[in-house]
């Protein structure tokens, strides 16, 4: 069996539309959550990358005729980060939204490397 994966989010952006969307939304999160930290291989109906984009991902969540989309990408294999979401009312994904997920996706492995290059420093001391 493989490792679950775990599920962290940057910054305050996932959060904010997690707490503004209505319980049977929060369900469906939960549930395709649950898929994509069990599931070896998650069915692209669920997760998706994003042509164009380096290792940009998005969540699919569908409930009744509403769909909605969290951006993410994994980091060391199990570990999957969230950035933004929003509820998808066109076709096309907006443009924004991508840009936004990738200056967000950026600044988590800036952050991380910092703090990466901070860690080492204080063990040299």
């Amino acid at each position: 069996m493989t490792k679950e994966r775990e599920i962290i989010f940057h910054g305050q952006h996932f959060k904010d539309f997690y707490l503004a969307v209505n319980d049977s939304v929060k369900e469906k999160i939960g549930y395709v959550f649950r898929v994509i930290k069990t599931v070896e291989k998650v069915s692209e109906k669920f997760l998706k990358h994003i042509e164009g984009t380096d290792g940009l991902y998005e969540i699919r969540v569908e409930v009744g005729s509403n769909i909605y989309r969290i951006f993410c990408c994994f980091d060391k294999g199990n570990l999957v980060v969230l950035f933004n979401a929003f509820q998808k009312k066109t076709q096309k994904t907006p443009k924004q939204e991508i840009e936004l997920a990738e200056k967000l996706k950026k600044e988590y492995f800036t952050l991380k490397h910092k703090q990466n290059e901070k860690e080492r420093s204080n063990k040299k001391r």
